[in-house]
């Protein structure tokens, strides 16, 4: 299974930001209070703009790719919390695509095709993670496009 790296759990961003609500809200009552009500409904929008961005993070993060190798076929199932979609490859049709990094720091490019379909896999990995993919399908899959460069960095 592949996901995106991530630092915090939904419930930890959910601490952050009620502990930023309390003192702000807080604040922003306390200005009403003395009669600059205009304040409140700008915090309020404020800590909305600021949790919806946490939720649309966590969500993204949720992402996965899970890659299935049995005896004759290649499943590749790509969707966040559950799958949405989902690609079965045989075996022998089935081939690797690795382009290399352009850049030092970029990542390389991988993807499983068959004669119909090209799948992209990893595109939300690390370099080094997708190197470690590469290596782990390298062994499984055969190869069909790589450059000179691909083979210097395996």
């Amino acid at each position: 299974m592949a996901r995106p790296n991530y630092s915090s759990t939904w419930r930890n961003n959910l601490y952050v930001l009620m502990a930023l609500c309390v003192p702000s809200l807080g604040a922003a009552i306390g200005f009403t209070f003395l009669g600059a009500w205009p304040i409140l409904p700008f915090a309020g929008l404020e800590l909305l703009a600021l949790g919806s961005a946490l939720y649309y993070v966590n969500w993204k993060l949720q992402y996965r790719q899970v890659i299935t190798l049995s005896d004759d076929e290649v499943r590749i199932e790509k969707g966040h919390y559950f799958p949405r979609q989902c690609w079965q490859f045989q075996r022998e049709t089935a081939g690797l695509n690795i382009i290399p990094e352009r850049h030092p720091h970029d990542s390389p490019s991988l993807s499983l095709h068959n004669r119909t379909e090209n799948v992209i896999l990893g595109e939300f990995l690390t370099a080094d993670d997708t190197r470690e993919l590469i290596e782990l399908l390298r062994r499984e899959i055969r190869v069909d496009t790589h450059s000179a460069s691909d083979k210097r960095a395996f």
